[in-house]
């Protein structure tokens, strides 16, 4: 009798059903990024170790191992994260100040900080989640202010500065599009007018953005190079126009699976940031289709829960998630198929990355938990 009263306290819908369309959607997309990994990696692997499995060996660990955290967050009661909302937003700016004092550069970028000599974790990837928790929590402590345009929008948005100041330090574009990208749809969803956020953009955002550009030579030569990429095709233009080469090679149905040419060293690490161009290549139109309706039915599902959540904690918690999943793919598949500037900007599910994959499903955990609370028992 103790114990079941305990339960109960603890989440009155520990034992309800979660979203079983969801998991399966999540299952699959995991499976297929794993082969395409595999795959994608294998003359990368094979050059630099002598093996084909190394990298799609490290993958596989992480993906089982997250697979194991996303069941057990999953019967976490998303409630309990809203008591730490401030501490994540401290811990956001330690992380992302942790990174600059010790973290490795690599390729230019100081966004690692390696823990063993193969094993690296990349902060950025936990302060998505952070800013998701943060905002989730003061959007609903100040709600009434949210229609405001000072107390609402500006008030709000003045917490991502010294967030965004960090990122841009690494240097990390990428990761501040998408988070500014999450929280403004967040605040939306909240009650923040959509009109305060069009003419700050206008006034504010896009030139903001054109400065950020300007300032730094290898971002403007990208967006140069976005323009027309076969005028550079020797240097910068090179692995968007290999990309647009593997996929204009897939057709219809593709050059069969492992059969792609574009991996063997022409694309740069083609199981990162350029994984989509490989599935392209070899599971062609068809292929990119099935996968693109899998990520349209995983936000649909998360839409959903958010919908159904039964407070408004739940429900920002789950469009910021389904939110952060949705802008990666966007901007991802836009880069890769040459539609705006290259960024390095990972695949969800599908990008080589252990960390990044083990953090994206204990995500997915936290969705899983928010989707329990929906179900009426």
């Amino acid at each position: 009798m103790s114990n079941k009263k305990k339960i109960k306290t603890f989440s009155s819908f520990l034992n309800n059903p979660f979203d079983f369309t969801l998991l399966i959607t999540i299952l699959v997309l995991l499976g297929i990024g794993l082969v395409i990994v595999l795959s994608a990696s294998s003359p990368s692997a094979l050059a630099e170790s002598g093996n084909s499995y190394s990298y799609f060996s490290k993958q596989l660990i992480f993906g089982i191992l997250g697979i194991f955290a996303m069941f057990f967050i999953s019967k976490i009661d998303y409630r309990f994260y809203q008591k730490f909302y401030k501490v994540s937003w401290w811990i956001s700016i330690i992380l992302l100040a942790i990174v600059l004092v010790i973290g490795r550069e690599v390729n230019g970028a100081k966004r690692w900080i390696f823990i063993t000599k193969t094993l690296s974790i990349q902060p950025s990837e936990m302060v998505k989640f952070l800013m998701i928790v943060f905002y989730a929590g003061i959007l609903v402590k100040n709600r009434d202010q949210l229609k405001l345009y000072g107390k609402g929008l500006i008030k709000h948005m003045l917490f991502l500065a010294p967030i965004i100041g960090l990122l841009l330090l690494e240097p990390h574009l990428s990761s501040s599009m998408v988070i500014i990208g999450i929280v403004s749809i967040m605040m939306i969803m909240a009650g923040c007018k959509f009109k305060h956020f069009l003419f700050t953009g206008l006034g504010v955002g896009i030139p903001g953005l054109a400065v950020l550009i300007a300032i730094e030579p290898y971002r403007l030569k990208r967006f140069i190079t976005f323009l027309d990429p076969f005028k550079d095709i020797k240097n910068n233009g090179w692995q968007v126009v290999q990309s647009l080469y593997a996929i204009g090679s897939g057709g219809l149905f593709g050059v069969g699976l492992g059969e792609s040419r574009q991996k063997y060293l022409y694309i740069p690490e083609p199981h990162n940031d350029f994984v989509f161009s490989i599935l392209a290549e070899e599971i062609g139109f068809i292929g990119c289709v099935v996968v693109l309706v899998l990520f349209a039915i995983f936000i649909w599902r998360g839409v959903l829960i958010a919908i159904k959540a039964p407070d408004m904690f739940g429900s920002l918690l789950a469009i910021g998630i389904t939110s952060l999943v949705a802008i990666q793919v966007i901007i991802n598949v836009a880069v890769v198929t040459s539609s705006m500037p290259a960024t390095g900007m990972p695949l969800p599910f599908f990008s080589y990355g252990g960390t990044a994959l083990f953090i994206l499903l204990c995500e997915m955990g936290v969705l899983l938990n928010i989707s329990r609370a929906g179900v009426k028992s």
